[in-house]
């Protein structure tokens, strides 16, 4: 069996990085730990091995979003289908563990839409029935960008059509490694603002839909297109509208 992380590096962000997306903390060395110990319970760094007390890592900054994350339907609406949004915390267990099925979308260009012909040719491809509660991978190959000041104006935009289309075969999570599923927001700004119609912007997070998206994946290159399960249990943020998930693939040897 092997493990593959799917889950970015969780590391302070650049200067340059926009404010809702940065990634902030202070740490504390083993040498400040030891004089944290002796300054709360007056034990000295002479009965601490090597001297040294705790080290430990404090966040300064750090959004649902900022990391790969797993989104709840409360980031995308209010209320779903006429019923208040889930928050993450609210979400089922069952819904963040089973048979994962990765999609190559690497041949799609920045902005370009991912239609339900591609979904079902990808599917023809493999070959792979989707059942209901697996979830589905879209791989475009943009964490090779993770780290770089435009990743967030990379990768393909999945439609709200084909988002539907995964929804009514029971799927409940989605995710892509690139920075959004919608594609790049600028992209998504300049459409709605030129079209002037609700649902242009942001149309497949806010197409009625209670599901989850996985955002900001990474090594979806490194896994089988199938045959593997997926863990990607997000924190339990109190009605939290995401939470950080530590991504893994877990792949049989024959696989």
């Amino acid at each position: 069996m092997r493990l593959i992380d799917l889950s970015a590096l969780i590391a302070p962000t650049s200067p340059g990085v926009p404010s809702y997306a940065r990634v902030e903390f202070e740490r504390s060395s083993h040498a400040d730990g030891a004089a944290q110990i002796e300054r709360i319970f007056q034990v000295p760094p002479a009965l601490l091995r090597d001297g040294e007390g705790w080290a430990v890592e404090e966040f300064t900054r750090l959004g649902t979003h900022s990391v790969t994350h797993v989104d709840a339907p409360w980031h995308y609406n209010s209320t779903i289908q006429g019923r208040r949004a889930a928050t993450i915390d609210e979400l089922p267990l069952e819904w963040f563990y089973a048979d994962g099925v990765v999609l190559d979308m690497t041949h799609k260009a920045d902005g370009e839409r991912v239609e339900i012909g591609d979904v079902e040719s990808a599917f023809e491809t493999i070959p792979y029935t989707l059942k209901p509660l697996d979830i589905v991978l879209v791989r475009t190959g943009r964490d090779a960008f993770y780290y770089q000041p435009d990743y967030l104006l990379r990768g393909p935009a999945v439609s709200a059509e084909a988002t539907r289309w995964l929804y009514d075969r029971g799927i409940r999570v989605m995710g892509i490694d690139a920075w959004g599923w919608d594609g790049p927001l600028d992209r998504q700004a300049r459409g709605a603002l030129d079209r002037q119609q609700p649902g242009t912007f942001w149309a497949a997070h806010q197409c009625n839909l209670a599901y989850s998206q996985i955002e900001r994946l990474v090594n979806l290159a490194a896994l089988p297109a199938f045959g593997f399960k997926v863990a990607c249990f997000p924190l339990k943020v109190q009605g939290g509208s995401a939470g950080p998930t530590r991504a893994v693939a877990i792949v049989p040897d024959e696989t």
